[in-house]
């Protein structure tokens, strides 16, 4: 049904105008003069004629099938118009009209009227409050924009539709090209997934570009990247609210760590996506990947005629996670005989100050024949003997290179404007600074390292577990309508599920536990047991390294004492027992919380008691597969430490591994478990284990049916 707002065979316009600064009349002029060689029915119960085009009183009037309507009138008209729409068996709506949800719960309101008319109608929607929706290469601009966009291999879908105007202005002069040209508004109905699926399938599409305020329908959104991921298509989001505060956490570790935000990024970054930084960026990455094929490698070469602009070049190279380039020994004796005898002899390849287009020229071919070198950077300075305009004219043969991609900076001001104009119209992005380009070659040449490794990911096995046990503890929570497990019953959980436990007993006096001790075997841990309280440590919870019977005793007496004066007797329902593990190891923490939009979100990285202090952690969303759980170790500071280091034999990073996946596939197959939190996981060369887990259910009134699930499916 997305082809029917794309690609429809016949339009009508709702409130078409030919009154000058109206909406209606943009939407006309638009349709009827710029070349769409569709059927145009505009709609004006006043007009027999509008802007030369026969004017219909209302879409009944038309007595034709209607593929698309745009509606700009009130919004109080909308319900009534999508009524009579969907008795016509109109297929698609763009409502540019505004005065819904923006306003509050009247317009609220009316958009579950319009949504519910146009689902049983099994008509899609596009909008409310948008621009509206171009085909730039079937010359169909159902929007109010002052232009056309130029035809080209880029899809631009956007929130907003003045940024949609302001990157359409952009366009003309950064060579831009688009094959759709998107404004969603509200996302009433279509969103970002239905328009991702539809791309993804297009031939004239080869990247998506999307501004994004709000995600939407999370699940369709990662299932459709997922799928242009495996199409070839890349997708670069902008997503604006970096900075908005993450929606109240529960009590976890895991929840204070994994804000909104965060999550958003490692979401876009499972599926394949990238994440624009800023809008520099992002008009950046639309000028490579509109122009240049992605690179094989991540080995670039410089080629500049200044020492500052190389230097800072290759900053931009290495700080994005590219890499410099060693050129051949044969490349460099090439050079030695085209260049003067103080060239630099490496990469960057200083050309020298008077290096002359020829020179330029025959520095590129060579370089480009290197097979060690993945992409090129052309970077030029306006000194006297530089001929800007010249030297682009002999890049221009490198314009249609399907083998590396060829990136230029014209680095000055009006002297280079000509040059840096030709080489954007002819396929080579020019960019203003030559730290710009190296860095969008970095982001890309990851990307296309990641994507491929994406690509061949595979789903990870069904590991060896008791989910029956899992159940067995979680009905007897429920029969007490009891959310919060007690840490006995979550190390019980996630033993369950093979992850390494340390033994733990329950004792309900002081007795028992110094009984226990014995048992045991000294040192010991006593830890206060309690059905309501969430961190122990806040009530003085938590006893290390006793060594007697008589320090078990007192432990008992001092952790009751300080929860009934801390919290109330209601709270203590005794400590739990435990061997004092004396490994030494890095403390980790393994966590998952619910994010409202994308489901559960699992946490790895430094543990321990300062966990909210050093915010060293990554995130995943469940499920998890091999390769996603080995990034998330390796996008932590601790990693190298779990690798070894001095002498030291490091961590089974296999195990570790295996560990990761026994615990998405726990919060998988239970979505009954709002948060977990393991920590500390201590990890160290002569084992892994649990000595601390933390387990909150959702509310036992939400029915299992209507319980979050993962939004990414393998």
């Amino acid at each position: 049904m997305v082809s029917s707002v794309m690609n429809p065979k016949s339009v009508a316009i709702v409130g078409a105008s030919e009154s000058p600064g109206k909406v209606g009349s943009a939407l006309a002029t638009n349709l009827i003069k710029g070349g769409y060689k569709g059927r145009i029915y505009p709609i004006n119960p006043k007009r027999s004629e509008i802007l030369g085009q026969k004017a219909y009183k209302s879409l009944s009037d038309v007595g034709e099938p209607i593929d698309l309507v745009v509606i700009a009138t009130p919004s109080k008209t909308v319900v009534g118009i999508t009524q009579e729409c969907a008795d016509l068996g109109v297929k698609s709506l763009v409502i540019i009209s505004a005065g819904f949800k923006e306003l509050g719960e009247p317009g609220i309101a009316l958009e579950k009227e319009i949504l519910a008319i146009a689902k049983k109608a099994n008509m899609r929607i596009v909008g409310p409050n948008c621009l509206g929706v171009m085909n730039p290469l079937i010359d169909f601009n159902a929007t109010f924009a002052s232009k056309m966009a130029p035809k080209g291999n880029v899809a631009f879908i956007s929130q907003s539709g003045a940024l949609c105007t302001a990157v359409l202005d952009r366009s003309f002069s950064e060579g831009l090209g688009f094959s759709a040209f998107v404004s969603l508004g509200s996302m009433l109905d279509i969103g970002w997934g239905d328009l991702i699926d539809f791309l993804s399938d297009d031939p004239n599409t080869s990247s998506i570009f999307i501004y994004m305020e709000t995600i939407g329908d999370a699940k369709s959104f990662l299932l459709a990247a997922q799928k242009a991921l495996k199409k070839n298509k890349p997708i670069v989001i902008l997503k604006a609210g970096r900075t908005e505060e993450a929606a109240l956490a529960a009590a976890s570790h895991t929840g204070s760590l994994a804000g909104s935000d965060a999550v958003i990024s490692a979401a876009i970054k499972q599926v394949g996506a990238i994440r624009a930084e800023n809008i520099a960026d992002f008009f950046n990455l639309a000028q490579f990947l509109s122009k240049q094929p992605l690179p094989k490698g991540q080995n670039l070469a410089i080629i500049t005629n200044a020492g500052g602009p190389g230097v800072l070049a290759t900053d931009g190279t290495i700080e994005s996670g590219a890499l410099l380039a060693t050129l051949s020994e044969k490349s460099i004796s090439a050079l030695n005989k085209v260049l003067p005898e103080h060239w630099s002899h490496g990469n960057p390849i200083d050309v020298l100050g008077d290096a002359s287009a020829e020179q330029y020229a025959q520095a590129f071919e060579i370089v480009d024949k290197d097979p060690g070198i993945s992409g090129l950077l052309v970077i030029l300075t306006p000194q006297d003997m530089t001929d800007p305009t010249g030297t682009a004219k002999l890049l221009l043969p490198f314009a249609a290179h399907d083998k590396k991609p060829v990136l230029a900076s014209w680095f000055g001001g009006k002297t280079v404007t000509q040059g840096e104009d030709l080489l954007k119209t002819s396929g080579i992005p020019c960019f203003a600074y030559p730290d710009n380009a190296a860095r969008v070659f970095g982001i890309i040449s990851s990307y296309a390292k990641q994507a491929e490794k994406l690509k061949k990911a595979t789903k990870a096995p069904e590991l060896s577990k008791d989910a029956k046990m899992v159940q067995t503890i979680l009905d007897a929570a429920k029969k007490e309508n009891r959310p919060l497990l007690s840490e006995f019953e979550a190390k019980e959980v996630i033993h369950a599920y093979g992850i390494p436990t340390v033994l733990t007993k329950i004792a309900e006096n002081s007795d028992k536990a110094a009984s226990l001790a014995e048992e045991m075997g000294f040192p010991i841990v006593v830890k206060l047991y309690s059905h309501t309280i969430t961190h122990k440590t806040d009530v003085g919870g938590v006893k290390l390294n006793l060594k007697t019977k008589e320090a078990v005793i007192k432990a008992f007496e001092e952790i009751e004492k300080s929860t009934e004066e801390l919290k109330g007797k209601e709270h203590f329902q005794g400590v739990t027992v435990q061997k004092m593990i004396s490994l030494e190891g890095q403390e980790l923490i393994l966590g998952s919380s619910l994010d409202t939009q994308v489901g559960p979100v699992i946490l790895f990285g430094t543990g321990g008691t300062l966990v909210e202090v050093f915010k060293d952690s990554s995130l995943g969303l469940a499920p998890l597969t091999p390769f996603a759980a080995d990034e998330m170790m390796q996008k932590t500071l601790i990693f190298e430490a779990l690798k070894g280091v001095r002498g030291n034999k490091g961590v089974d990073l296999k195990k570790l591994r295996e560990i990761l996946l026994r615990f998405s596939q726990l919060i998988t197959d239970f979505p009954r478990i709002q948060e977990c939190d393991i920590n500390p996981l201590l990890a160290s060369e002569e084992g892994i284990i649990a000595l601390d887990a933390r387990i909150v259910c959702h509310d036992f009134s939400i029915e299992d049916k209507d319980l979050p699930r993962p939004s990414l499916d393998y």
